[in-house]
């Protein structure tokens, strides 16, 4: 028998699960496994024009068997299934789901397989900006600021204008929906084998950061404070939670179904689960006021610092400060941008639009020739322009961008705001359209650093997580640069997996605490960019010129947008 204790962090991404077996005494990863949603792969449920992606809860399931299983497939005889002791999940969020009374989600009813609004919302649906909007201008009518610990504005990404948006729209839906339920607490309720929505584990990182929980309102605003905003959401409350918990304590243990299922044993420890950029700031070894960025399809960043030196800040425009959704014992500060690799691919696929489908039209070469070729270019076309772009000169009058190509989420939450490409003439092609995009995802970044510093919250340093910051230097060099602050680049690629781990070890006993499991199971940093200075200033210039066009480009398209609500009042005690 080994003596080496193992567990399992599972990460759900916006587009893949991954798992890894990972030794919680070192750290070491044993194995890993990716699973492809395949329902989301073909487009099943999403309407993007209409801002509308919906993903089925039989994508996640598959994905947690098949992940899991291969991990410990791979692994052999080198890990007993007696030495895995924990588990943890992190997912997407806030991506939420209804379910009926045993916590079921409603999509996995026979009547709602086929329901969009049945499954899980995902984090980039925006179909309830209504919503949203309304309850901004709701929750000024009261004298408590419910919004203040989400930084004054609420969300059309967020759990209650999405909640409020699939109660309105489809009436069979609204009928069976007994509770609302984030990604990341329904996993962990799902392997316990849980049956009474009631008993669910909610996560405090989920709670605070998008639900509107906080200590100081004794858990959930009041009820009135819903009712009154739409009679739909009577009663809801009362069918949520009252208390939520941090990711380093245990929820529960593993059923015996998914004992069977996986392989493993039922005396394996299930943690409560969190948001992946949370998990994956300290799979990342965050440190305090060092801005710790997942960066993906979208970005997170996270911020921890000493509840004692930051409980009285109350930073505007971000999404949420709560004592102990990072770290336990420490402030976790959220922000980030609702779109930065999707930018990049967003472009990638109005370069590819007449290949993929002229191509197939083509009388000169075969169907299968069309399709190889097609996977060719696409594989080859972000590096191909990357580049190029690194070759062009950097000016005051190069082509511009505005990053808001799926809204803006941080500062100042307004996902109506649509992107721009300014600047172009008879000279602008692809590579420097390219360049313009990722200026525009850096400039975003910056204004995201400049109003924690505005509120009086020191950012020290930048930590870059995530595929995009492994695999693209000119991105990262091209953040330092408009940073004017290195960033150091974690060694691990999958981050949000290891800091999974990290807290399936905590809450397993292996480790008293996350940062005991940090210091022994993290993996280091294995680059640094630095800023050079013959291109900040040109760089501090340009973003100038950022923040007057992106205003201009607001006021024309949400002219009436009402200002925040003042987060900067009196801590509610």
């Amino acid at each position: 028998m080994s003596k080496d204790v193992y567990v399992i962090g599972v990460d759900y991404g916006t587009d893949s699960v991954r798992s890894v077996l990972v030794n919680a005494l070192n750290g070491q990863e044993v194995s890993s496994s990716v699973y492809y949603y395949p329902r989301w792969k073909e487009g099943r449920f999403c309407v993007p024009e209409k801002q509308q992606f919906r993903q089925h809860p039989l994508d996640y399931v598959e994905g947690l068997e098949r992940t899991v299983k291969e991990c410990l497939a791979k692994a052999g005889d080198k890990v007993p299934a007696a030495a895995v002791k924990g588990i943890a999940v992190d997912t997407t969020g806030s991506t939420p789901v209804a379910v009926d009374k045993s916590g079921t989600p409603l999509a996995l009813l026979p009547e709602f397989e086929s329901n969009p609004n049945a499954m899980f919302i995902l984090w980039k649906d925006h179909t309830s900006v209504k919503e949203a909007e309304q309850i901004n201008e709701h929750a000024i009518k009261f004298d408590t600021n419910y919004l203040q610990y989400v930084g004054g504005i609420y969300s059309s990404e967020w759990f209650w204008a999405k909640l409020l948006h699939i109660l309105r729209v489809d009436e069979e839906v609204r009928n069976a929906c007994y509770s609302w339920v984030e990604h990341c607490d329904w996993m962990t309720f799902l392997l316990m084998g849980g049956n009474d929505v009631a008993q669910m584990k909610r996560s405090v990182c989920a709670a605070g950061h998008k639900a509107l929980w906080a200590k100081e309102f004794g858990g959930l605003p009041p009820e009135e404070f819903f009712s009154s905003l739409d009679p739909l959401l009577a009663g809801f409350t009362d069918r949520l939670f009252k208390d939520a918990y941090p990711s380093d304590q245990p929820a529960g243990k593993l059923s015996q179904e998914w004992a069977d299922r996986l392989g493993l044993s039922t005396d394996v420890v299930v943690g409560v689960g969190a948001f992946d950029a949370h998990m994956g700031a300290v799979g990342g070894q965050i440190e305090p006021y060092y801005l710790s960025k997942v960066m993906g399809t979208s970005t997170c960043d996270m911020l921890v610092a000493p509840i004692e030196e930051v409980e009285d800040t109350l930073v505007r425009g971000i999404c949420g400060q709560v004592p102990g959704s990072v770290i336990p014992g420490m402030m976790g500060l959220e922000a980030g941008q609702s779109a930065f690799g999707d930018t990049y691919a967003w472009f990638k696929k109005l370069l590819l639009w007449p290949v993929q489908n002229l191509l197939s039209l083509s009388e000169t070469i075969s169907p299968e020739t069309a399709s190889a070729l097609i996977q060719e270019l696409s594989d080859k076309i972000i590096p191909e322009l990357t580049k190029q772009a690194e070759q062009l000169p950097l000016t005051e009058d190069s082509e511009f961008a505005i990053d808001w190509f799926n809204g803006r989420r941080t500062p100042d939450a307004n996902q109506v705001l649509k992107g721009a490409i300014l600047g172009l003439g008879l000279g602008s092609d692809a590579p420097r359209v390219f360049r313009a995009l990722v200026e525009a995802t850096c400039f975003g970044a910056k204004s995201i650093v400049d109003r924690f510093k505005e509120q009086g919250v020191p950012v020290k340093g930048l930590i870059g997580l995530g595929g995009v910051a492994r695999k693209s230097p000119f991105i990262m060099q091209m953040m330092a640069d408009v940073m004017n602050m290195p960033i150091r680049i974690h060694r691990s690629e999958q981050t949000c997996a290891i800091g999974a781990a990290m807290f399936a070890a905590t809450a397993a006993g292996i480790h008293p605490r996350v940062e005991d499991a940090m210091a022994a199971m993290g993996q280091g940093f294995d680059a640094e960019y630095h800023p050079n200075p013959e291109r900040t200033g040109i760089y501090a210039e340009r973003y100038e010129q950022y923040k007057t066009h992106g205003a201009l480009i607001e006021q024309e398209i949400a002219p009436e947008k009402p200002a925040p609500t003042d987060v900067q009042e009196k801590v509610v005690r």
